[in-house]
């Protein structure tokens, strides 16, 4: 609880929109309680009806105001639930939108350092799923539980109006269904749903790493293990699954139970009160059968607190990834400017690992001003470290890593202006073709967008869409083939106008014919650039100045792609395997 009230005071994502929204809100809560009134109203007047017609009356006038309060009930319950949905909608996806600006924001500046401080898939997982699962905090937790506990509060009101003995016994019945069990639920699933949460991450980052590295794992013989890992979190997530399902079926039959234990205790009431006339013993069945419509309004405060666990994890980490980018920002305000003098890269005997198990181990390596350098390595040989120590997400157990004889860590602030990165998925928004350039540069102007675009064979495309520059990308820019939108990425690179450029396997989901051509338009368009490709493919190999490979953490083998090839008998059978056509001995 007190986690909660912590995360609820410092939130900055959530909660501060139920005031800035508080009359929607209203309007919410209002529709709710009149769906849930509606069917109750309904229920309590058809009873009446039922039974005033079984004592059959002399004149049909005599249930006419019952009748016309049924149909009106009946009609007034699906029109307030459409209407709660609607507006309900409304607010999230209102909200939502504004959500994804942010997160948008956080993450283009996280792409800019190879997701230094997560993997792609985490990155992609918080894209996919902690936006939806706020989304479900607001429609399946905030909205139905206020809801829920206006009825409950109200039921327990009502028969006090008649009488308070009976409304204390029916608000502490009704208790159990409303507060004991969502705080039981809370308790039972609160861990159980937090390991699920992790397996589900853990397993959304594994397939999206692994479909991204897949082909290392069919060349190192690995796809029985790959599969058994799978299926471990598939196993996890089942069992845990079946064993909240198992929880969750019991808890609703308990309170199908509550609920019908207080339609007894309703039954007591209404014939005590209304039972001593003909014509008050019609008001018993009314009193019952109301009861029933608000089943679903209290049980669904269970259901909504049961899943409170994972949406606390969302926006707990959705409030770190802004503080972090609120914090470096700070940083770079404040740390003094410190500009290379060239950028010149030198790793001078270079030591890095991950909790004591060596990464790179004494490595050196100089990359002059203008050089094209390849760097190739089986998975997990260090390509990807040795990215983070250059761009200063990562700083070397041992000796230094500089750019311009400056070392990276006091060019943080700097490095937007000295590094750009076009990696494996470039993010291409919903929005404009000219906004999503201009990420590179916000002031840029239309004639440097089309000249860039020019740049990257682009520029007859763009022409031809709809609105030219103001044409809207679709999500992802689905609506344009990968080699497109690694152009469309190249250009915004373009537009950065940074003298060091990180290609990190930009090329990785392209058919070999997209990917030369893709690469052959990057190496042309950065001629004047220093570029750092670090690449599983050899296709395009010959457009770089040299070539290392990292293996056993050190550089195996370095030299340009046509020494190699005339003197190292192992880059030939790896240039051959990647064409599909091994050399014989």
């Amino acid at each position: 609880m007190r986690k909660m009230i912590l995360l609820i005071k410092r939130d900055t994502w959530v909660f501060p929109y139920l005031r800035s929204y508080k009359k929607l809100l209203a309007l919410i809560i209002f529709l709710g309680f009149m769906t849930t009134f509606s069917g109750a109203a309904l229920m309590f007047t058809s009873g009446f009806l039922i039974s005033r017609s079984a004592q059959i009356p002399e004149n049909i006038l005599m249930v006419y105001v019952p009748i016309v309060l049924t149909r009106a009930f009946g009609i007034g319950r699906p029109s307030f639930r459409y209407a709660e949905r609607l507006v309900s909608h409304n607010w999230v996806l209102k909200i939502v939108s504004t959500f994804r600006r942010r997160l948008y924001e956080l993450v283009e500046t996280g792409t800019k350092s190879v997701y230094a401080k997560t993997q792609t898939g985490e990155v992609l997982n918080v894209l996919a799923n902690d936006l939806f699962k706020i989304e479900n905090f607001y429609l399946r937790t905030l909205f139905p539980t206020v809801i829920g506990l206006v009825i409950y509060v109200l039921i327990a009101i009502g028969v006090g109006v008649f009488d308070w003995g009976f409304a204390l016994a029916i608000f502490i019945i009704l208790g159990m269904t409303t507060i004991l069990a969502p705080m039981i639920t809370l308790a039972v699933n609160g861990a159980r749903d937090f390991k699920q949460q992790q397996l589900e991450a853990e397993l959304y980052t594994d397939l999206t790493d692994t479909v991204m590295g897949l082909q290392d794992w069919i060349l190192a013989g690995r796809t029985a293990e790959l599969a058994e890992r799978q299926q471990a979190d598939f196993n996890a997530i089942n069992q845990l699954k079946s064993k909240q399902a198992h929880f969750n079926w019991w808890r609703d039959f308990s309170g199908a139970m509550i609920i019908g234990f207080t339609a007894i205790v309703l039954l007591v009431f209404a014939t005590r009160h209304f039972g001593g006339s003909s014509f008050g013993v019609n008001w018993i069945a009314a009193f019952v059968l109301a009861i029933f419509p608000a089943e679903d309004a209290l049980t669904s405060i269970s259901t909504g607190v049961g899943e409170w666990p994972r949406y606390q994890n969302s926006i707990t980490r959705l409030n770190e990834m802004d503080e972090q980018a609120q914090a470096e920002a700070q940083l770079q305000t404040t740390q003094q400017a410190v500009q290379p003098n060239d950028p010149t890269i030198v790793l001078n005997q270079v030591t890095f690992g991950y909790d004591q198990t060596p990464v790179l181990q004494d490595l050196s390596l100089t990359i002059p001003d203008g050089q094209k350098i390849a760097i190739l390595g089986q998975s997990g040989a260090g390509k990807t470290t040795l990215l983070k120590l250059l761009l200063g997400d990562e700083m070397p157990l041992a000796g230094t890593v500089t750019i311009g004889s400056t070392a990276v860590a006091d060019l943080s602030s700097q490095r937007a202006t000295l590094i750009a990165v076009l990696d494996q998925q470039p993010y291409l928004f919903a929005s404009t073709v000219a906004n999503n350039l201009r990420l590179g540069k916000l002031d840029a102007t239309d004639e440097e967008l089309w000249d860039v675009l020019e740049q990257v064979n682009l520029k007859e495309l763009v022409v031809q869409l709809p609105d030219g520059l103001a044409t809207p990308m679709s999500e992802m820019g689905s609506r344009f083939s990968g080699g497109e939108r690694q152009r469309f990425a190249l250009a915004r690179i373009l537009l950065q106008d940074t003298p060091i450029v990180i290609l990190d396997e930009p090329t990785v989901a392209l058919d070999p014919i997209t990917e030369l051509a893709v690469l052959q338009t990057i190496f042309k368009t950065l001629h004047d650039k220093t570029v750092i490709w670090v690449t599983h493919h050899l296709t395009g190999i010959e457009l770089v100045d040299k070539v290392i490979f990292i293996e056993n953490q050190q550089i195996a083998m370095a030299g340009t792609p046509a020494k190699l090839m005339a003197t190292e008998r192992r880059f030939q059978r790896l240039l051959a395997l990647d064409h599909g056509d091994l050399m014989s001995e």
